[in-house]
């Protein structure tokens, strides 16, 4: 799928997501929030498109994407889906490769420090302990699928997993699966 069609596809997930919590519960803001970033990261994400910025538009559809499957894995957003990056074709231009290799760079080093710097804030009794381990789980994973493409010459495709994965850790941060423990500001908090 070229990079348009995945914005188009960002855009049709988002427009079917809802709150899946009721309005005046505790999770309910948590679910706002997440639904807020998903929302910011696909205007960002044209934004960047329509001005020619393809690298910062894949960072951002992929991030935001990863914010809107997160929320829904918790059941703060309905209905569930999955959108991995696997499969975007990016088509960047010669004329962004040094952009496109400083982000993608720059990416893997700050989710490598982010996965470093937080630990699981519930009870390792409560079930919210269980969807830490899964949200670390998945954020480890498409790092190391992003190190393998990297290592691999496809800094598109693993800058698109970075960002993806690092959206379960800022997503898991908010819902407060996580607590930080390192540098607050590797994270959307």
């Amino acid at each position: 799928m070229n990079l348009d069609d995945y914005g188009s596809l960002y855009g049709e997930a988002l427009s079917l997501a809802r709150i899946a919590v009721p309005a005046g519960t505790l999770l309910h803001r948590a679910a706002g929030e997440v639904l807020e970033m998903a929302a910011a990261y696909h205007s960002d994400g044209f934004a960047f498109l329509h001005s020619g910025d393809r690298v910062n538009a894949l960072a951002a559809f992929a991030y935001g994407l990863g914010w809107l499957d997160a929320g829904s894995r918790l059941g703060l957003l309905e209905p569930s889906s999955a959108h991995p990056p696997e499969t975007v074709a990016a088509c960047i231009a010669a004329s962004q490769d040094a952009h496109l290799d400083e982000k993608t760079h720059r990416y893997r080093r700050m989710l490598d420090a982010a996965l470093g710097a937080v630990e699981v804030a519930a009870d390792g009794a409560s079930p919210l302990h269980a969807a830490a381990g899964e949200f670390y789980s998945a954020a480890r994973a498409w790092y190391a699928q992003g190190v393998v493409l990297l290592d691999a010459g496809d800094r598109a495709a693993a800058l698109a997993l970075f960002s993806y994965g690092y959206a379960w850790l800022d997503a898991g941060i908010r819902a407060g699966l996580f607590r930080i423990t390192g540098e607050r500001g590797l994270f959307t908090v």
